[in-house]
């Protein structure tokens, strides 16, 4: 490593990260690198790490260089590799537009979940291609203390449980995972959002995200609640040919997630970067030795 570590933070409605620009893929990152910066105490603090690295220079992504130029290297904070963040490659492009490597418009960017999508609005806003959702058969269940509620099975990549309720409080504190039945449904857990309505088109969440508690933005979460919603509501835009959009609210914004008529989920919020330094690498072979 250089003496010094170029850095930023930046976050997409309170999910937020540290980025580290390496576009030959020269710095390495082993688990306790990143969870020594994403701590918040001692550290720089962010729910993961993006690391910005040319496509070419990688050899997970080596593959998808002819389609996207640049490869998300991205980090849970606990230093675990992770394949997609939907909030994080939305803070991603922007620290590509900021560091003058894409400028407003269409761009690719590679991840581990494959190439998505990007589009970088005049007004600041990022939308970001999700994919498709996947709905299982099949009832499930999830509780809070003495309440219940039937909830829909949604799979963005990951597996969400959406439960509509009359009050966000009674999603009690998310500490813990909300109890959900059967348990084969969700075999290695699942995120939990609780839902109520603000009027047409438009819903507000809480998640508990599996292995992290309660969260102030999940996109994925937020996906998996528009569809939700929208079945709900009657409209499946592939059966009908017209887009769904929903706005959802999130404890740390807003986004807006429209699925289209060939089911591709489409997420827009904003991206901000928020500061930039350096990070001394003694004190990082210090933090990561202790």
């Amino acid at each position: 490593m250089s003496t010094r570590i170029p850095f930023l933070k930046g976050h997409g409605t309170e999910n937020d990260f540290v980025i580290v620009p390496d576009p030959e893929n020269a710095v390495d990152l082993p688990p306790a690198v990143v969870a020594a910066l994403c701590d918040r105490r001692a550290g720089i603090g962010g729910d993961g790490l993006l690391h910005v690295v040319r496509s070419a220079a990688h050899p997970e992504a080596k593959g998808m260089a002819a389609e996207a130029e640049w490869f998300m290297d991205y980090r849970n904070g606990d230093g675990s590799i992770a394949e997609m963040c939907g909030n994080g490659v939305r803070v991603f492009a922007r620290y590509l537009q900021r560091a003058g490597h894409v400028t407003e418009g269409d761009l690719a960017v590679a991840t581990r979940g494959g190439v998505k999508t990007v589009h970088i609005a005049k007004d600041g806003d990022v939308t970001v291609g999700m994919g498709r959702a996947v709905l299982p058969e099949g009832d499930v269940t999830v509780s809070v203390g003495e309440r219940s509620w039937p909830a829909r099975n949604v799979n963005m990549g990951n597996p969400h449980a959406v439960a509509f309720v009359d009050d966000l409080s009674h999603a009690g504190d998310l500490l813990s995972p909300p109890p959900f039945s059967p348990a084969a449904a969700y075999p290695d857990g699942v995120n939990v959002e609780f839902v109520i309505d603000r009027g047409p088109g438009h819903v507000a969440l809480r998640v508990h995200e599996r292995g992290a508690g309660e969260t102030r933005s999940c996109g994925t979460g937020a996906c998996a609640v528009a569809v939700a919603a929208a079945r709900r509501d009657g409209a499946d835009p592939t059966a009908t040919g017209t887009p769904a959009t929903y706005t959802v609210d999130v404890p740390g914004g807003t986004l807006v997630i429209t699925e289209r008529p060939d089911g591709e989920i489409e997420m827009t919020g904003p991206a901000v970067i928020v500061a930039e330094g350096e990070i001394d690498a003694d004190w990082l072979d210090t933090a990561t030795r202790a």
